[in-house]
């Protein structure tokens, strides 16, 4: 079994295959360290999944399921998983959205203070405990430059400071892009999404912040 190197090369392997999605989905899985994808389900989430599972196929996916998907969401995770053979993991709240609204109400709104604990308790809590059970050194995500400004500034690999590896094949890609590999690859699609702990398309949830 290979010794794994944490000292990487960021800038090379960023200059090299930073715009090679399927190179760089295959350089991180070539590390032979353990990976997760975490995938929420939103439109074009197959390309993610269906290259990490080409390369791979028993790399665990990792879902947060807040209990604010839409049915059509639910649905496109249930087509998606069969399709490709996820090995799909699936982290809840600590609470139910109905034992949450019976206590607190109805889901803050943004400029709500409570909004934050909502996000915490619904997102990043779940993101935290799967980190810990999971314990990957490589985190394939789906983020791209385009989604926010903050997204626009990151490179496709990275380290984050608790050492994991963090891999976005996806960073450059458009959604002409990624139609055309869904229409290449038969792969479906969702458009019926929403993201409570966003709430505008632009907006940071904080997971990316965090980690």
């Amino acid at each position: 079994m290979k010794t794994f190197d944490m000292n990487i090369d960021l800038p090379r392997i960023n200059s090299e295959l930073g715009h090679n999605a399927e190179g760089l989905v295959d350089w991180a899985i070539g590390l032979g360290q353990p990976a997760i994808v975490t995938t929420n389900f939103r439109p074009f989430e197959a390309v993610i999944l269906h290259m990490v599972a080409r390369a791979k196929a028993d790399v665990p996916v990792v879902w947060m399921d807040n209990g604010y998907n839409t049915e059509a969401t639910y649905r496109f995770a249930d087509e998606v998983t069969k399709l490709l053979g996820l090995d799909l993991h699936i982290y809840l709240p600590r609470r139910s959205r109905a034992h949450r609204e019976a206590v607190e109400g109805p889901m803050p709104a943004l400029d709500d203070p409570r909004h934050a604990a909502f996000t915490e308790e619904v997102k990043l809590e779940p993101f935290a405990r799967a980190l810990r059970e999971t314990a990957p050194k490589v985190w394939f995500t789906a983020l791209r430059a385009t989604d926010t400004a903050v997204r626009a500034q990151m490179d496709a690999v990275s380290v984050n400071p608790d050492g994991l590896i963090k891999v976005a094949p996806l960073l450059h890609w458009s959604s002409k892009d990624l139609y055309a590999y869904c229409e290449a690859h038969g792969l479906p699609n969702n458009f019926d999404y929403v993201d409570p702990t966003k709430g505008e398309e632009n907006r940071e949830c904080g997971l990316h912040l965090a980690h």
